[in-house]
């Protein structure tokens, strides 16, 4: 389970400490009854390992004592209705029958949630999340949803300081924010890294887990490009750097001090650390900072593109190589995509001369030119690399095409799907999935619209099977459809029944 790190005051009432003495003396014991029995030498170069490993463990006393002024502990006040369950706000009171001893006492806390629902006075809450100091005259860096909600925003420093502050802007795509301080200090303040960290590279957490400002801990970088599915420019840092609820918007320190991610989400199935945490790497903190700084919000290149992975299927379907891309699955009439020449079926390959994994590279890639600037476009096309030089606009209000349901169904013969003629002509309905079809097991649900087959565009269910007759004729092992519904377009390879 995903779990974000903002915490709130309640939660400190949660903590619960562990002695493991115990649990160290019986290691030690157990030691020591295995040095008795094994009474062979140990070896030279062993030896020589463990002196070397033990000089040259790090000590991160120095690197925490230059960098942990920059970083404060953010207070958010927030409206009752805002609060999340998160937020730890919430009192069950429990139904307790007429004339119980506890019906008085907790009847007060039932009114008062009453109050708060019907127009009484207004309830607040608080909640608890870190950020760092990137200035001296007192901007900092959190996440978004430490402050998407506040009231009322306040900073405590590792001196003590109480600061008010003020939200410069935010931007939900990447869960980033951009405080100031009223006053403009000078404060202590961290630099963002200009390399980013390798794989197995010590790192350093500093911030406010469970209201506990000032709080160290230290791992290694355990993977990067991590996506947690929390929105579109995933591209996370794993650490396993013990983090917990108050750590959102938390610095990740090399071992030169200097930042290399915010700590933003925990997996854990019980909502404290077990050592898997993600951080948004520094470059993208740096660039969306800057953007909100400049002017209170992130300008994104646009392509106008609905884009996907290639399978292993779809690969099969176009004669493509291999499955590196994002298969273009819509290429939205007006936009920078379709005036370049884009259509679905294409497979953008590279970007900038950067090769693409697949789409998440893409969207990240592509977010990354500024509105009115050229992106170099590399895609395959029936076969054939292609390129387009594409001026990306911004990101417009986009809006889905919804298909009405006909009357009359029929059955496609080979993928367990009941179809319709969509109303306005638009493509072919499918009214029914059977669970057990093909089409199903490839995530096709009642509802979706069926645009094209195998290339050709479709308008009645005739012009499906009929598509489908051909393929089978020519020996083909499956069939492309070209999809829409509420979430967008995409590609459906279907395979046929080995015979």
């Amino acid at each position: 389970m995903m779990k974000f790190l903002t915490t709130s005051p309640t939660s400190k009432r949660r903590l619960r400490a562990t002695l493991l003495a115990g649990a160290a003396v019986l290691a030690v014991s157990g030691l020591g009854l295995a040095g008795l029995v094994n009474m062979a030498p140990t070896p030279v170069f062993a030896q020589s390992n463990t002196a070397a490993a033990a000089q040259f463990m790090p000590s991160f006393a120095d690197i925490v004592a230059k960098v942990r002024p920059a970083v404060v502990s953010v207070k958010v006040k927030l409206e009752a209705a805002s609060m999340s369950e998160d937020d730890g706000q919430d009192f069950a009171v429990p139904d307790l029958p007429p004339g119980h001893p506890l019906e008085k006492f907790f009847k007060q806390f039932r009114d008062q949630g009453k109050n708060g629902k019907k127009g009484g006075p207004k309830q607040y809450g608080m909640a608890q999340g870190s950020g760092f100091f990137i200035s001296a005259d007192g901007y900092l860096v959190t996440n978004n949803h430490v402050v998407e909600n506040a009231v009322e925003v306040t900073l405590t420093t590792d001196d003590g300081q109480t600061l008010a502050a003020k939200i410069i802007g935010r931007d939900p795509k990447t869960d980033l924010a951009l405080l100031k301080t009223i006053d403009n200090g000078p404060y202590a303040f961290v630099p963002f890294a200009a390399v980013s960290p390798r794989v197995g590279d010590w790192v350093v957490a500093v911030g406010n887990p469970f209201g506990l400002g000032g709080t160290v801990t230290a791992g290694i970088v355990s993977a990067r490009g991590r996506d947690i599915g929390s929105g579109p420019y995933d591209d996370y840092i794993q650490i396993d750097a013990p983090v917990n609820r108050g750590n959102s918007g938390g610095p990740t320190f090399n071992l030169n001090g200097e930042v290399v991610g915010v700590n933003t989400a925990i997996y854990s199935p019980s909502g404290g650390s077990v050592g898997i945490a993600f951080a948004i790497p520094s470059e993208t903190v740096s660039s969306v900072i800057g953007s909100l700084k400049d002017g209170g919000s992130v300008a994104r290149g646009y392509l106008g593109v609905q884009i996907q992975p290639v399978t292993q299927d779809i690969a099969d379907s176009l004669g493509l190589a291999d499955t590196k891309g994002a298969l273009v699955a819509e290429a939205q009439a007006g936009t920078p995509a379709a005036d370049a020449g884009l259509k679905p079926g294409d497979t953008i390959r590279e970007v900038n001369g950067e090769v693409m994994a697949g789409p998440r590279e893409v969207s990240k890639r592509i977010s990354q030119v500024k509105p009115g600037d050229t992106a170099k476009i590399t895609y395959v096309r029936a076969g054939k690399e292609m390129t387009a030089m594409v001026r990306l606009a911004l990101l417009p209000d986009q809006k889905t095409a919804a298909a009405d349901p006909a009357a009359a169904t029929k059955a496609s013969p080979a993928f367990g799907l009941t179809l319709a003629p969509s109303k306005d002509g638009s493509g072919v309905l499918v009214t029914d999935v059977d669970p057990s079809g093909a089409g199903s097991e490839k995530g096709m649900q009642k509802g979706d619209l069926i645009l094209e087959i195998g290339g050709k565009p479709v308008s009645k269910p005739a012009d499906v099977r009929s598509a489908i007759e051909e393929a089978k004729k020519d020996g083909r092992k499956a069939i492309i459809l070209r999809v829409r519904n509420e979430e967008g377009t995409r590609f459906v390879a279907l395979a046929f029944p080995k015979a």
